[in-house]
């Protein structure tokens, strides 16, 4: 299985990169999950529409046709662990490649969002865009650990 994840932002803090990839780097080659920065637009003198569409396109060109894309948005479904697990299991049946996309400062366009198939929350409370990326890896690694029966997740 293929899955992706799209972030906006390729300057985050040493702390989330280090704890990014080492949930990454621990899914088993036929659990592959690839992570894609999308590079901030500069903000000076733009408005956060402009910053918004500028980085739609960015995002929107990370993104194959056939993909099953899931936004990451304040207003979206919560999941349980277990939820976002049989949600994977489906997905892996399906033959489907989700893309997780997590927005920039000022969020996402609403054409990205009308590109998603599906919008969760990882919280009721806004996150910090790094600390998303390390608790979306780490809640997707513990799905696959759900579904391989992997002692990882004790609940």
């Amino acid at each position: 299985m293929h899955t992706k994840i799209v972030a906006v932002g390729q300057r985050i803090s040493e702390w989330a990169q280090i704890a990014t990839a080492d949930y990454l780097g621990r899914f088993p080659r036929d659990f592959r999950v690839e992570l894609k920065e999308v590079r901030t637009e500069p903000r000076a003198g733009q408005t956060p529409a402009r910053l918004m569409a500028a980085e739609a396109e960015r995002i929107l060109d990370s993104i194959d046709p056939d993909d099953f894309v899931v936004v990451l948005d304040e207003h979206g479904k919560d999941m349980t662990t277990m939820d976002f697990a049989r949600q994977f299991a489906r997905w892996r049946a399906d033959g489907e490649t989700p893309v997780f996309v997590i927005g920039g400062p000022d969020g996402l366009s609403s054409e990205v969002k009308a590109r998603a198939r599906m919008t969760i929350r990882l919280s009721t409370m806004t996150l910090p865009h790094a600390f998303a990326r390390v608790m979306l890896a780490e809640q997707i690694y513990r799905a696959w650990s759900i579904l391989a029966n992997h002692p990882y997740h004790r609940a």
